[in-house]
């Protein structure tokens, strides 16, 4: 029987993935052979304990519940928006560890960021050294005993995909891909996406090239974030299921109308007094009376100018720590929150 929601929000780990129903005919991909992802072992080892923990502690609304199942059922990417600070980076962790997608692969945008970038790097210089090496070597190019194959002049040993090549990758059951802060990008990003996120497929014309003159057309190349090589068959890679991809934006800028088609579209707001205070308790525990008046002035500041709740927790986690009287918690508190962004004038705290 198919599972809604297959995300819960409840931070508890399951396989509830494997239970999603099959996919809209038009969303339908068949890349073969299955891989075998990434275990939550490995999970843990890759995510640094800052990650780690938010992932375990993130306080899903309603809404984002709802819409990051309505992107695992519709296989579609979903672009999360919002001011800094609301949690949309630690949307991506938190859904990897619960439904259990191995280590999230991350493409950090920068404004020179290209879609090559995120689907793999290669490298002809070193190929070349490689090259050069082996030529040398006393006993001919490749040796009597050796394979040409290992002597690592070819072009798989000096390719390494990229995260967005490696989610779609043939996986049995999805990867997570973060693409985080896709609003730095050049102009035309967004628009050169639409075409991988929409066929779910990709080729590497270098292996494409190299697959002509061998004997199988398979080449063995190293994933994004693990010393780990798969089979890719004549340079093409089609995805088997559907990476849970998230797009993050500050909204900085807007997007084409046929990107944002093709995406489910997130906007997360910053959190009400009953939401903060989950969150609260979720990083640090109950709430005591002092950081309830933080929440309280945390929310009165927050409509004069962008805040986020990262600096609340600094402000409440310092209260608890630091032996200081109320008069120098609140001076310390309002340093700590400054708005973000454009300066704004305010001498109230």
């Amino acid at each position: 029987m198919p599972l809604w929601p297959v995300y819960t929000g409840t931070n508890e780990p399951h396989d509830g993935i494997t239970k999603l129903p099959p996919p809209p005919p038009w969303r339908a991909f068949d890349g073969g052979p299955a891989l075998r992802a990434p275990d939550a072992a490995a999970d843990r080892a890759a995510v640094s304990p800052d990650r780690m923990h938010r992932a375990e502690t993130y306080q899903a609304t309603d809404q984002t519940v709802e819409l990051v199942n309505a992107a695992l059922y519709l296989r579609r990417p979903l672009l999360v928006t919002g001011p800094p600070g609301t949690g949309k980076s630690s949307l991506a962790y938190a859904v990897a560890r619960e439904l259990r997608l191995g280590p999230v692969l991350r493409w950090n945008i920068t404004s020179r960021s290209s879609l090559h970038d995120g689907l793999y790097q290669y490298d002809p210089l070193s190929r070349l050294y490689a090259a050069r090496q082996e030529a040398a070597r006393p006993d001919g190019a490749a040796g009597a005993d050796r394979p040409a194959a290992d002597d690592g002049s070819g072009i798989e040993h000096h390719l390494r995909l990229g995260p967005l090549g490696t989610a779609l990758l043939p996986y049995a059951r999805p990867r997570a891909l973060l693409i985080d802060e896709i609003d730095k990008s050049d102009l035309d990003l967004p628009n050169d996406l639409l075409n991988v996120l929409e066929e779910g497929q990709y080729e590497i014309p270098e292996l494409v090239r190299a697959s002509r003159l061998a004997p199988d057309g398979v080449a063995d190349v190293l994933v994004d974030g693990a010393e780990e090589r798969v089979p890719v068959a004549r340079g093409r890679v089609r995805c088997r299921a559907f990476p849970f991809v998230v797009l993050t934006s500050n909204g900085e800028r807007e997007f084409p109308p046929a990107f944002l088609r093709r995406c489910v579209t997130l906007h997360l707001r910053q959190p009400d007094d009953r939401h903060l205070a989950e969150i609260v308790r979720a990083h640090l525990g109950e709430p005591d009376a002092y950081a309830r008046s933080l929440i309280e002035r945390f929310l009165s500041r927050a409509g004069a100018g962008d805040l986020a709740t990262d600096q609340l927790l600094n402000a409440i986690y310092l209260a608890r720590s630091a032996d200081l009287d109320t008069e120098s918690l609140d001076r310390l508190a309002e340093q700590l929150m400054p708005y973000l962004g454009q300066s704004v004038q305010s001498d109230v705290f």
